[in-house]
């Protein structure tokens, strides 16, 4: 866990391109490699430091994931080997980040699931009594579970740019009435699926977002990462109390210490304390313990 790689450089495998945390090759005309990085974006900003050893978390954690949900819903995991496409240096040097998937095409939205009234959706409660122009009933608190889980889409948003909610009816408009049943149909079935296994192991899910792809047969397919601590607001549920924005296992952490210093949430994102770096570390190693362990 001590060693981070902020940045790959395979020579094996044309790049793609690189978002906040991934890098992205090309393995063939069938197969992409993606590589979890231990990359950090706060506040759609990548920050200057790496957390050694999250992007081994994110892949282990979304593998475990993709595994306990597939019956709900196919993923783009292949079953081959990384060393058809990777020599061992390289495969030793990306340490359990990297994952290669099926090529398909990816729907221009992020499914985004809240259990819990949180974040975003907490300060747009407070402003208009409802969350992406869903109404809630009154009197809610911080941090409480909602009545019933929402479904919130929002568009994707390339590096440095802020993902923007939209409504159901833009789903529609971009992906068609079908595919926006589809999408919000399976998305909030591995929502209550995984939320109810994560309580069992102490962790509650307060909201999580999921993005889908397209095969050759238009069939709908999971794909990026799935319920990690970056695409996740993870909690203890033995800490958790309506009423307070609970401690949690994600990024969270980060983004609670950003909020206490003068910056404006635009490049170039500041520097970390070793404390800050090491507190989160440990923060994305437990939930993975938590989940994956028998």
């Amino acid at each position: 866990m001590n060693r981070a790689i902020f940045e790959s450089n395979l020579k094996s495998l044309p790049l793609l391109g690189r978002g906040k945390v991934r890098d992205i090759y090309e393995a063939d005309d069938d197969y992409l490699l993606i590589v979890a990085t231990d990359r950090l974006s706060a506040f759609d900003v990548v920050l200057p430091q790496a957390i050694p050893g999250k992007g081994r978390v994110l892949t282990e954690v979304s593998r475990f994931w993709f595994s306990y949900l597939q019956h709900v819903i196919p993923n783009h995991l292949s079953s081959r080997p990384l060393s058809d496409y990777l020599t061992d240096s390289e495969i030793e040097e990306l340490d359990g980040r990297a994952m290669l998937v099926h090529k398909l095409k990816p729907l221009p939205i992020e499914a985004v699931v809240r259990g819990y009234l949180i974040g975003s959706g907490w300060k747009d409660y407070l402003k208009t009594g409802a969350v992406c122009g869903i109404v809630l009933p009154q009197g809610l608190q911080q941090a409480q579970q909602l009545p019933e889980a929402l479904f919130t889409p929002a568009t994707k948003a390339a590096a440095g740019d802020h993902d923007e909610n939209i409504s159901f009816a833009r789903t529609v408009d971009l992906v068609g009435r079908d595919l926006a049943d589809h999408v919000k149909q399976v998305s909030l079935a591995l929502y209550t699926e995984a939320a109810s296994y994560a309580r069992q192991r102490g962790i509650i899910i307060a909201d999580t977002k999921f993005e889908f792809g397209l095969d050759a047969n238009n069939r709908l397919v999971l794909i990026d990462e799935v319920l990690t601590p970056d695409s996740s607001r993870f909690w203890p549920a033995d800490q958790y109390r309506p009423g307070i924005s609970p401690p949690s296992f994600d990024k969270q952490f980060v983004r609670d210490y950003l909020e206490t210093l003068d910056w404006d949430k635009t490049p170039p994102g500041p520097q970390l304390p070793e404390e800050i770096i090491r507190n989160t570390g440990s923060k994305y190693q437990e939930a993975l313990q938590r989940l994956t362990q028998p």
